[in-house]
């Protein structure tokens, strides 16, 4: 037994969620990976890896049992797209935006919109929280999309850039500005708009460095009408509900990162054990030893961190917003330095496509920008010490 696997042995499961991870892990490395190179350099979507996922009943293990699902702790849920993550980047992202977006349906939602949307997920639906705008990235509050009451209705005006499953996504987590609120923060107001909603539109996908079988999206809101009902809470909650979402997501982007950081460690090693210079393993050298124990340190740390945070989440915990950011912060930016110590440790070679380093490098880059880049999560953390 390894570091690793000891650090892995304090995150205490029940034997159902131990079975399913356990199911997960198998599907990962026989199904998920071998396939992860061809989506890789074709860019599609990967309809095979997600038909998988749902065969499994993925989607229920983060909905109540009272709405048909078969809720289980975050920790399992964490420790499912990292596995995923380490098989596939692109295809855990896919999953895990399936609970980024639904998870404020599940916290905010009244009972009806769950009675009659969360059934969507569970036959395996692709949802999207869709945030994002060319104007309001990191700081959100900058978004301009309209939701204009008009009677039953609110109609939806705007535009998305970088929206994860926007091709696809069957349910979409909006966030936008209500029109009658002047206030700026306090206009922010969140609906569920329905995919073949007439106005939606895909404007184009984006062709992307990394993370290149997921879809990212710009989408674009004509005239969009939504039912009244599908809005989450009152018009203005919005805010509100959309920082106890990232709360939520931000230890998930973590867990996808330290997937891709773990995959990389594992590829170096078995790779530095075998390969020899001059006469010797590379593993032998000590200067390749010490930038080994540099690596295995940071990533055990670094994943005790994502149990601890997931021990909090799953203990009831409300105030955790520095320790997600930190979390996130530090796996992002673990994950990119493990990465390239991982194709400087391949060499020549690992700059070449034959090997899955060139891809994770590329894969992992995003993690240090998306839920907030790491220049903002350190302003947080920073800002948190302040004397009030």
């Amino acid at each position: 037994m390894n570091v690793f696997d000891r650090v892995d042995g304090t995150l205490k499961l029940s034997d159902d969620e131990r079975m399913l991870v356990e199911s997960v892990r198998a599907l990962a490395r026989d199904k998920i990976a071998p396939r992860a190179e061809h989506y890789d350099r074709s860019g599609e979507f990967p309809d095979d890896n997600v038909r998988a996922i749902n065969a499994l009943g993925l989607n229920a293990m983060f909905i109540p049992a009272a709405h048909g699902g078969a809720e289980m702790s975050y920790a399992a849920y964490l420790e499912c797209v990292r596995e995923i993550s380490k098989a596939c980047a692109s295809t855990g992202v896919i999953w895990a935006t399936n609970f980024h977006a639904v998870k404020p349906l599940i916290d905010f939602g009244a009972e009806e919109q769950k009675k009659r949307l969360l059934p969507v997920m569970l036959n395996g639906g692709l949802a999207s929280l869709t945030i994002t705008e060319p104007s309001a990235g990191s700081d959100a509050t900058g978004m301009q999309t309209e939701f204009r009451p008009d009677g039953d209705h609110i109609v939806v005006n705007g535009g998305k850039t970088f929206i994860t499953n926007g091709a696809h996504a069957d349910l979409y987590m909006l966030f936008g500005k209500w029109s009658e609120i002047s206030d700026s923060k306090g206009a922010i107001s969140v609906l569920v708009l329905e995919k073949g909603t007439p106005g939606l539109k895909v404007v184009r996908e984006e062709d992307k460095m990394g993370l290149r079988a997921s879809s990212t999206a710009a989408l674009a809101f004509d005239n969009c009408r939504v039912p009244r009902a599908n809005l989450l809470g009152k018009p203005g909650d919005g805010l509100k509900i959309l920082l106890a979402s990232l709360n939520r997501s931000r230890p998930s982007v973590a867990a996808h990162a330290l997937g891709i950081a773990r995959a990389a460690f594992e590829d170096a090693v078995g790779y530095i054990n075998e390969r020899k210079q001059s006469g010797r393993k590379i593993v032998e050298f000590q200067g390749i030893q010490f930038m080994l124990a540099d690596m295995a340190t940071d990533l055990a740390m670094c994943e005790a961190w994502l149990w601890h945070v997931a021990r909090l989440v799953d203990g009831g915990a409300l105030d955790f917003g520095v320790e997600a950011s930190m979390l996130k912060m530090r796996a992002s930016d673990l994950a990119m330095r493990i990465a390239t110590d991982a194709v400087q440790l391949y060499g020549g070679y690992g700059y070449c496509k034959d090997y899955r380093v060139e891809r994770l490098m590329r894969d992992a880059k995003i993690t240090q920008i998306w839920e907030g880049t790491n220049q903002i999560h350190r302003q947080l953390i920073g800002r948190s010490f302040m004397k009030k």
